[in-house]
């Protein structure tokens, strides 16, 4: 009767509804963008039209601007509703981002001897030694 039937387990969906339904990009017109550009991928393939389909079991690989995630699809969703509605739609299989060492404040505002600009302290001793050679 209606022109979309209600998504099932078993039924199939578009990858642009799905992408907004599970939270990950803000719009459904964003998630075209994003697969039009290809930065989504279907089971290891690029998606090419937001109208592609997906169903349960399916891969989906997305490049967000700071990091990719990896999705596997429980379900097909009927909206887009709060996190924890949309997090059933979805196994996240993202890999932990890398253990690159984070510096502390204090370790960022302190400077190797000798690196960048001098301090006043080592600008004066330079000046004492220019003006002893003379």
């Amino acid at each position: 009767m209606g022109g979309e039937t209600q998504p099932g387990s078993g039924s199939r969906q578009r990858i642009d509804k799905w992408l907004f339904f599970t939270r990950m990009v803000k719009s459904r017109s964003l998630a075209q963008s994003h697969i039009q550009s290809g930065h989504v991928r279907i089971n290891g393939g690029r998606a090419l039209q937001p109208s592609q389909t997906i169903k349960a079991g399916d891969t989906v690989e997305l490049a967000l601007e700071r990091r990719d995630i990896v999705l596997v699809v429980k379900s097909c969703g009927e909206r887009r509703g709060p996190y924890e509605e949309a997090r059933l739609l979805y196994e996240d299989l993202t890999p932990p981002p890398d253990e690159t060492k984070r510096l502390t404040a204090y370790e960022q505002a302190m400077r190797a001897t000798g690196a960048g600009r001098p301090t006043k302290k080592e600008r004066r001793a330079i000046d004492r030694l220019m003006s002893d050679e003379d």
